[in-house]
Order: structure tokens, then sequence, then C-alpha cells
């Protein structure tokens, strides 16, 4: 009668050489697929976004915000400075869809924000984008 099987150590490696001749091919494989994600990544149907460039006359302009609030507390909408009644009959009516933008000038006291949050948020203004501008 003949053996359906071969003997465990008929080709003279051990245990650990086969064991590495079997990972090697799983090795190559793995590389493989590792250097086509890097190439696919590089390869886009679209270029990537212009990023905006700090000019010194953009420094200057009065960024695109539906409020602005100056240092002092003031506010601000198209340049005229507002009491609360002109504020809140100035701003656009609620939507939550597109929150209200608010341009704060650096030295203003949270304090000063927060009064100011909490009036726009009984005008019904829960959504609210604050604008910053990155420290230097």
């Amino acid at each position: 009668m003949t053996d359906l099987l071969p003997p465990p150590f008929s080709s003279g490696k051990t245990l650990m050489e086969r064991v590495e001749d079997a990972l090697l091919p799983l090795i190559n494989l793995v590389f493989l697929l590792l250097m086509f994600f890097i190439v696919a990544g590089q390869i886009a149907d679209e270029p990537l976004p212009e990023l905006p460039t700090a000019e010194i006359g953009a420094q200057q302009q009065e960024p695109r915000a539906d409020l602005s609030v100056t240092s002092s507390g003031d506010w601000k909408i198209a340049g005229q400075v507002l009491n609360k009644e002109r504020l809140l009959a100035s701003l656009p009516p609620a939507d939550p869809q597109k929150p209200l933008t608010i341009a704060a000038a650096e030295g203003l006291a949270m304090a000063k924000l927060e009064s100011l949050f909490r009036t726009l948020e009984n005008a019904g203004h829960t959504e609210i984008l604050l604008l910053t501008e990155p420290g230097s």
C-alpha cells in the first residue's frame, strides 16, 4: 500500500526554512501592493486647489463676514457701527443651513464676544462661524 501524503521532512529543510520559503511570496505581494497604492495616490484627475497667498494688500482688507466686531466691542455691518436693535434688524434671517459669519478683532475681550453670542442666540442665530486670523 502507498502513502497518500509525502513524508513531512522529505526536502531536508527545517520547519523554519519552510516557513521562510512560504512567507517570501506574501512579502513580495505586500510590497507590490504598497508600490501600487503609492503610485495610484499620486495620480489624480483634479489638480490641487490654489492656496491663498499672503499679500500685503490682502492683509489690510476687511474679511467677508456678515458682522465684524472691533477690539473695543463695536458691532459693524458694511462699515457702519450699530447698536443692539439696529444690529438685529440688519442681520440676515437665521438659517441653520448657512451659519452667520463673524469677524472678531484680535484684541477683543471674551466677555464682549460672549455677550454678542447671547444676543445672537436670543435672536435665533444658533449656527455661527467665527473668523480668525492665523497667529504669526
